[in-house]
């Protein structure tokens, strides 16, 4: 028999940051509103320190949290469309710098480092993919799941793995909680009461501790139960 054949090597992504220059730094307080529907913003934007909530606001003014973007991370993407009427908003959840870079800015620099338009590209699709997998558990997971997987998704990119394989994160409201996960605070409160409960996760005003592997296990078993 012939050699099986390798797959080809998965070729790394490109960073946007090593392609674009330092720019203009804002400070926002906690709480402080970065960019909304009345004030848009026509810039892409760079966490430096602290974290940002995106949301989209609904037509009956519901708030639908699209993620959490911590240091490194970009947001405002949506300022390449150029829309007339948007509907997101940014807000600061710390206290939180952001480094900003005006669509013409990014546009000029492109032309002269294509390496960033790829760079760009890699990231949209990368948050398509993300988005993709969130709406596909919005269709066949209930809520208790949609709660678990979204713990899951937040602990592996905004948590600290402790020795015992716990991890530590940012005290999420149950009202932020609800925005992510499509449901109301109260039916979120009651879940996490229950996660508790089981053992799965404890939480306080200091944070969140999360026995991730035990919750992913809860989480195939349900998911496999529902199949």
């Amino acid at each position: 028999m012939g050699s099986p054949m390798l797959a080809p090597q998965q070729k790394s992504l490109e960073d946007p940051l090593a392609h674009l220059p330092c720019s203009t730094i804002v400070e926002y307080r906690r709480g402080q509103v970065v960019y909304d529907p009345e004030q848009p913003s026509e810039n892409l934007l760079l966490v430096i320190d602290g974290k940002v909530k995106v949301c989209r606001i609904t037509d009956d003014n519901r708030h639908v949290v699209v993620d959490i973007y911590q240091p490194d991370e970009f947001f405002g993407e949506c300022a390449f469309l150029g829309l007339p009427n948007r509907t997101e908003m940014a807000v600061a959840i710390e206290n939180t710098k952001v480094m900003a870079w005006t669509i013409a800015e990014i546009e000029e620099i492109a032309t002269r480092r294509p390496k960033l338009a790829i760079a760009l590209l890699q990231l949209l699709v990368q948050r398509s993919m993300d988005f993709g997998s969130r709406i596909e558990s919005f269709s066949v997971d209930n809520i208790a799941r949609r709660l678990a997987r979204s713990l899951i998704r937040f602990s592996e990119r905004l948590g600290h793995q402790a020795d015992d394989g716990s991890v530590q994160m940012i005290p999420f409201t149950h009202e932020l909680l609800s925005q992510y996960v499509g449901t109301s605070r109260e039916i979120v409160t009651h879940y996490m009461n229950q996660f508790r409960r089981q053992g799965y996760l404890s939480y306080s005003r200091k944070g969140i501790l999360l026995h991730r592997d035990a919750l992913k296990d809860w989480l195939r078993q349900e998911a496999s139960a529902a199949a």
